[in-house]
């Protein structure tokens, strides 16, 4: 039985990104999903993605973001056979994200609309387009405490991890994502991409899905 790939986008980002992706991804009789993520907390996020594996049924290979590499970092299904991280963070138990992150970045981030009583973070719009490409009006934003919340787990210590690390990244350094990747024992494959690798190379980011798959 193949595994089901469920999606997971990062903060400032939503689900098409991964759209791409998905469509090479189904040529190959793989069932992709992409999840939307709810951005409102590591830990409700991850309880909400590890939700949506538990109700596939079978095998599930998790692939994250960004943002959304910490979300399936901490999404705990017994069901999930393996991680994909896309310039994606894989905080270690007790990490943050902001603590991933060069100052340079942290400044371009601005607070914005309370949400469920907490302050949302999004991109200033000057910014948005050199850290993260794309279009700054199609972002999401991110309730703070997200990127200020310690990793409660990290499932990359026991389920087998794979990394497209974007060499040319300027939101999440090429050099963290290294050596995140190095530290989990993931297989790795270096793209000259930047932060949206996943829209910008979709066949090589699938190509590691389908690794993934194959190996579970």
């Amino acid at each position: 039985m193949s595994a089901v790939v469920l999606l997971v986008h990062g903060a400032f980002a939503e689900t098409s990104i991964w759209a791409d992706v998905i469509a090479m991804l189904r040529r190959e009789r793989i069932e992709a999903i992409a999840v939307a993520n709810p951005l409102s907390g590591l830990t409700s996020d991850a309880t909400y993605v590890a939700s949506l594996a538990r109700s596939m049924g079978g095998p599930v290979v998790l692939g994250g973001h960004g943002y959304g590499g910490a979300v399936i970092s901490a999404a705990a299904a017994e069901n999930v056979v393996g991680l994909v991280y896309v310039a994606a963070f894989a905080p270690a138990v007790g990490e943050t994200c902001v603590r991933l992150l060069e100052p340079r970045v942290l400044e371009a981030l601005r607070p914005g609309v309370v949400r469920d009583g907490a302050v949302e973070l999004d991109v200033r719009a000057d910014a948005y387009a050199g850290l993260l490409g794309g279009e700054a009006a199609l972002q999401r934003p991110v309730v703070a405490r997200a990127f200020d919340e310690p990793a409660p787990v990290a499932r990359w210590e026991r389920v087998a991890s794979w990394f497209v690390v974007a060499a040319r990244d300027a939101f999440l350094a090429p050099e963290r994502q290294r050596a995140m990747a190095a530290r989990a024992g993931g297989a790795v494959v270096e793209l000259d991409a930047a932060h949206d690798v996943a829209r910008t190379h979709p066949r090589e980011v699938a190509e590691m899905f389908l690794r993934a798959t194959r190996r579970t």
